[in-house]
């Protein structure tokens, strides 16, 4: 390796890491726009299966996997169509993934009610706060771990 090829590869090019946050912004922009329509998908399922008097846990549960469900199939075709997104293990990462977020947003959700006072919106509120934990946890795995180039 020539001392230019070993600078090269010590500092990669601007326009390598112009492309490469470029990439990011393009992915981080997908999955909010994706992760809006899933929390929409999440909290309205939540709050319609609430109304049919389901135990909180039970709806924000079975909200969770509706909008799990739909952030998996959009964002493996949209936001991280590049990466390789196939594979068992892949999808076992995947599972993974979200058996754990599911814990948190579930534990989250039921967090933020224990500690909020009785007022207008306290299950909307909580599921906000539980979406975006949970959102913000997800990005980083998926990203860097599960369908990672």
């Amino acid at each position: 390796m020539t001392a230019t090829e070993s600078s090269r590869a010590e500092n990669p090019s601007p326009d390598g890491a112009a492309a490469s946050r470029h990439g990011l912004v393009r992915q981080l922009s997908s999955f909010v726009v994706i992760g809006v329509l899933c929390a929409v998908v999440d909290i309205g399922s939540y709050h319609v299966l609430l109304y049919l008097g389901l135990w909180v846990p039970v709806a924000k549960g079975i909200g969770f996997i509706l909008g799990t469900t739909t952030a998996y199939l959009l964002n493996k075709r949209f936001t991280f169509s590049g990466a390789d997104t196939g594979g068992k293990s892949r999808f076992a990462g995947f599972v993974a993934l979200y058996g754990t977020t599911f814990a948190v947003n579930v534990g989250m959700n039921s967090l933020v009610l224990f500690l909020l006072p009785l007022m207008p919106y306290e299950t909307l509120l909580a599921a906000v706060v539980a979406q975006g934990t949970a959102t913000a946890i997800n990005f980083v795995m998926l990203r860097y771990v599960i369908f990672k180039n």
